[in-house]
């Protein structure tokens, strides 16, 4: 359906323009202040809000399938569940219940037995404050405030917690793996050129764009962009096929035609000639991402594709590596390119053709050292190393599966958003600490008083009443320092 947009009107529905342009607030998403130029082709969401243009859109998603819909359900269900700390309250709760009942009793008797008269009077309401002071409301609230609290600050700057358990291991993290395209670039890379050797460059052109036109990936809807702007005709391919970490395959006009890395054209058994390697070699010194293009088992030429660094990742990672967590960067892509982003960046550890099971590998032996790792993709291809590791982070630019398999979601989709998570996790978990040990000292110190151990010393007995102020006053006091998080500074 296509939709037009009137200018300050809320977008209703996910979906892409397809005439016209403006400018979007879509702080409600991101929490970034500062509204978005939107042009035709760039997706928007739903319940952020038109500036001053009119535009028409297509919708693409709706209702519960909307960004907006899943922010909501993710908050609620995150909301709800239950962070390990919890059980270390339950557990505290399951003991301290009956020892406040025995308490109670042993209260009740000795006052009948040793208090003043009218005994039985004063034992009774004794024992009556001290189940009523005890009450351990404050126990029980003191981490899910705290967890409702820091998701909800999470989703106003735009990072999607699914659960208390990430929220809290956020914390504990000590390894960061980051995948490179769309992670630490901006994850939209446009051809720079394609070289040809045999085929003309328009003819390569055709074939690459039609096979890429079945994939998702970033480097792929580039190269149909660039076939598009250049008013290529696609053709349709079969036996299509997506080979992840390496590349695409298929039949395009009747030709074999490979596109994609080196392991690629290894697996394809394609023959590359040291002058196109030479070539090659030579562009991706220069930190851009260079893809053999074979066609019937012979490499005929290379497409050049840049992606920019985003702005945000030096910074991020210059933060991270600050507090103490190792950064590693794990890509797809070759060494040359992968050795010059790095550079860019003072990464020292990286690693480059890496395909999905060497992610997981990687992953599983740091778990193996006693590393508490955190996994930053966007792709497809890196779903089962997000799910492998112990914090899966997904970048909401990048596909559903990766989302799907992530236990933290940044919508705004940069690094920056790893440290905001990473600080906001430590926060929260802090302000449980502190919610747990106002609840501990309450118990500890208004017990004994509403059993009245102050009264042969001061003659002092605490009221029922007084004990139910006491008992509402601590509730309040760990709601107040929970609702405190909602004035942190990301």
């Amino acid at each position: 359906d296509l939709l037009r947009v009137k200018p300050g009107d809320k977008i209703p529905v996910d979906g892409k323009i397809t005439d016209g342009e403006s400018t979007i607030d879509e702080s409600m998403i991101t929490g970034e202040p500062i509204p978005v130029d939107k042009k035709k082709g760039d997706v928007v969401s739903s319940g952020t809000i038109n500036g001053n243009k009119s535009f028409v859109m297509t919708a693409e998603k709706v209702g519960s399938e909307t960004l907006l819909s899943q922010i909501i359900q993710m908050v609620n269900n995150a909301s709800r569940s239950r962070a390990p700390i919890q059980k270390l309250a339950d557990s505290i709760a399951k003991y301290f219940v009956p020892i406040v009942v025995i308490f109670s009793i042993l209260t009740f008797f000795i006052w009948a037995k040793f208090g003043p008269e009218p005994a039985m009077v004063y034992g009774f309401i004794n024992a009556i404050a001290v189940l009523i002071i005890a009450c351990p409301c404050a126990l029980g609230l003191a981490t899910p405030m705290s967890v409702m609290v820091g998701v909800g600050k999470g989703a106003q700057s735009g990072i999607l917690i699914k659960n208390a358990e990430a929220l809290e291991n956020m914390d504990k993290v000590n390894v960061i793996i980051t995948d490179k395209t769309g992670t630490i670039t901006e994850g939209k890379p446009s051809v720079e050129k394609i070289v040809a050797f045999e085929y003309s460059e328009e003819e390569l052109l055709q074939f690459i764009a039609s096979l890429n036109q079945y994939s998702e990936h970033p480097l792929a809807q580039a190269v149909v962009k660039f076939a598009k702007a250049k008013n290529v005709s696609l053709t349709k391919v079969d036996d299509f096929e997506n080979i992840a970490g390496k590349g695409v395959i298929g039949t395009a006009i009747g030709k074999k035609t490979a596109l994609g890395n080196k392991k690629l054209m290894e697996q394809a058994g394609a023959t590359v000639s040291a002058t196109i390697e030479e070539k090659i070699i030579a562009e991706q010194k220069l930190g851009k991402t260079v893809s053999y293009i074979a066609v019937d088992k012979n490499v005929v030429g290379f497409v050049t594709i840049t992606d920019a660094i985003k702005e945000t990742s030096a910074a991020a990672i210059k933060e991270l590596m600050r507090q103490g967590v190792e950064v590693i960067m794990l890509t797809g892509d070759n060494i040359n390119t992968a050795k010059a982003v790095a550079e860019e960046l003072h990464l020292t550890s990286f690693q480059a053709g890496c395909l999905p099971e060497d992610k997981l590998k990687v992953i599983e032996k740091l778990q193996a050292e006693g590393k508490i790792v955190a996994m930053a993709g966007d792709g497809i291809n890196d779903a089962p190393a997000l799910a492998q590791s112990d914090i899966g982070i997904a970048m909401g630019t990048g596909t559903d599966v990766a989302i799907e398999s992530a236990k933290i979601t940044l919508v705004k989709g940069d690094l920056q958003g790893i440290v905001k998570a990473k600080n906001l996790s430590h926060a929260v978990m802090s302000n449980i600490k502190q919610n747990l040990f106002f609840a501990f000292v309450y118990n500890i110190l208004g017990v004994p008083v509403a059993a009245g151990v102050l009264y042969p010393f001061f003659g002092i007995l605490l009221s029922p009443m007084i004990a139910a102020l006491a008992m509402s006053f601590s509730s309040v006091s760990v709601i107040v320092n929970a609702l405190r998080l909602r004035s942190l500074k990301l």
